[in-house]
């Protein structure tokens, strides 16, 4: 006799901290390198942000980070439940406050041109005679003979072939793309500290950052008619009757899928890159609000995403 079995019942992952018991201090300011402390942060280290002292003006609590004048919502997200001192580096009291920080460290995350680690006396070699098992996680616009250049996340996305006519890119990909490599960095130094038993160096370049988000365009893959490129017209996005629908309906069982609900006679790869494919989905969306999409896509496993009207 065959037993009944109930549902398997889905179990909750865990949260791993890999970066437990990890001490990190950051000087690093504006965006990548918050953005970057507060990775570290989810994953299990205990992180110190030593900022510039405000001006003496300023009203009270008010951040030496930029960030905190531009927009304090995303300074506080940043550096929700971090330790954070206002400190003058120039200064002798500033030197000692950051090398009583520094002794108990494992991680310093930075983001000063060279000539300003240098002339604060946080070169690399300084650093390495004073602390041999501190690492440093050097954040800087550009690599090499590049680092004491100007430049913004979005020289850096222009560089690149990122930036379209005249409008600014949906959001900051350098800065962000840096964070992330910053805070693969302190992972990466971390486990050469356990191997080596000593700090090691690694710096991040946001124009690095900006060039590996770049490879897709660089590929071919994003180019005008190009298969992500608008070419596949089941990879587009397109009007409907009460707004816009973003359709992702690459893979071939997706295509076939959205074909189906459409009506056309063949959804293979050839033929979703025909003038007549594109069409009769254009036609066929026009006729459907945001609500029937959204109900198409789950009734017919297809991805695809309606929004509001531009």
């Amino acid at each position: 006799m065959a037993t009944k079995t109930s549902p398997t019942k889905a179990t909750a992952v865990k949260p791993l901290f890999p970066l437990k018991g990890v001490r990190i201090v950051s000087l690093a300011l504006n965006l990548p390198g918050p953005a970057a402390l507060m990775r570290c942060q989810q994953m299990g280290a205990t992180c110190t942000k030593l900022e510039p002292r405000a001006h003496p003006t300023a009203p009270i609590g008010t951040s030496g980070d930029p960030m905190g004048l531009y927009n304090r919502a995303a300074y506080n997200t940043l550096h929700h439940g971090m330790r954070i001192a206002q400190v003058d580096l120039k200064t002798e009291k500033g030197q000692k406050a950051l090398h009583r920080e520094l002794a108990r460290a494992d991680v310093l995350l930075t983001s000063f041109r060279p000539s300003a680690l240098q002339k604060l006396g946080l070169d690399w070699k300084a650093l390495q005679k004073r602390y041999p098992t501190l690492s440093l996680v050097a954040i800087f616009g550009a690599p090499g003979a590049r680092g004491e250049e100007p430049g913004h996340d979005l020289t850096y996305l222009a560089e690149n072939n990122l930036v379209n006519g005249l409008d600014l890119p949906a959001t900051l990909y350098a800065d962000m793309g840096g964070s992330l490599m910053a805070s693969e960095a302190v992972l990466k130094a971390r486990l050469l500290q356990l191997q080596k038993g000593k700090g090691v160096r690694l710096d991040i370049a946001l124009s690095d950052a900006a060039a590996y988000l770049a490879l897709p365009r660089t590929w071919g893959l994003t180019q005008p008619g190009a298969a992500v490129g608008g070419g596949h017209a089941g990879y587009r996005v397109y009007p409907c009757k009460d707004g816009r629908v973003a359709v992702a309906a690459l893979e071939p069982h997706f295509a076939a899928a959205l074909g189906g609900a459409v009506g056309l006679k063949s959804s293979n790869i050839m033929a979703m890159f025909a003038p007549e494919s594109h069409a009769a989905i254009a036609a066929f969306l026009l006729t459907q609000t945001r609500q029937q999409l959204d109900q198409l896509a789950v009734d017919k496993d297809i991805p695809l995403l309606s929004l509001p009207s531009t």
